[in-house]
């Protein structure tokens, strides 16, 4: 689906909307700048505040570049579905505010996409520390989509913000379940791959930051609980979907 475009856009290249989740987040400025830089041109950048009492006067020197949104503190699956609510683009990016994406992501991982003819796709990534030093690499490249399944049915590879998503998706298939607060990206995948391929691209796209505070180390007891949560709600139809090697007949 051809999304609206705003007056001066360019109707015939694709449009893809960044959504940034922000809650007092010091990072924060620099996702914003790494998304706002990119080298493909027809992106809209949505900063969905989730309650911020702190860090939010960074912002500030962006919001001419930006589309700003504030809400009552919900958590991130509501901060993402409110930035999808009002997003007019044709795919859809999430960029965590402590995270930054390589500056050519939306223009390598779109060519991509529509050479192969691709809904979703997520990729490599790399880690970086709080001063934003190289780590490692990380190429969570799977197999076949068999062993894609095999592997959710036990545990998450894909990271979020390497993702782009076609926008229809949340049309056909609903938005973020916000029933799961620290597993919503895990639980939409699962949701997603009986009827996608999920695509895997075997380039860096974002750089992902290992800090004290983020929430898979805060929330790591919280988060395993609601893994057990999501696969309860999915393996049933997963293990129907293993007896059939990973296609509906």
């Amino acid at each position: 689906m051809q999304r609206q475009t705003g007056e001066g856009e360019d109707r015939m290249e694709p449009k893809v909307s960044i959504v940034i989740p922000f809650y007092n987040c010091a990072y924060i400025e620099q996702a914003v700048h790494s998304a706002i830089h990119q080298t493909y041109p027809h992106i809209e950048v949505i900063v969905v505040d989730d309650g911020s009492t702190e860090h939010v006067e960074k912002l500030q020197p962006f919001m001419d570049s930006i589309r700003y949104i504030h809400k009552e503190n919900g958590g991130t699956a509501t901060a993402l579905n409110e930035g999808i609510k009002h997003a007019t683009g044709d795919y859809f990016v999430w960029l965590s505010s402590d995270d930054v994406m390589l500056l050519d992501r939306v223009e390598k991982q779109l060519k991509f996409m529509r050479e192969v003819k691709a809904s979703f796709c997520h990729g490599a990534y790399h880690y970086v520390n709080e001063r934003s030093e190289w780590l490692d690499t990380m190429r969570p490249e799977v197999g076949s989509r068999l062993e894609m399944l095999q592997v959710l049915l036990e545990g998450c590879p894909i990271n979020g913000c390497t993702v782009m998503l076609e926008m229809d998706a949340f049309e056909r298939f609903g938005l973020f379940d916000t029933d799961f607060r620290y597993t919503h990206d895990y639980e939409m995948w699962m949701r997603l791959f009986p009827m996608y391929e999920l695509f895997y691209y075997n380039e860096p796209l974002m750089c992902y930051r290992l800090h004290d505070s983020m929430g898979t180390k805060r929330h790591f007891r919280e988060l395993v609980a609601e893994m057990e949560r999501v696969h309860a709600k999915h393996r049933p139809i997963l293990f129907n979907l293993l007896q059939v090697g990973g296609y509906w007949n």
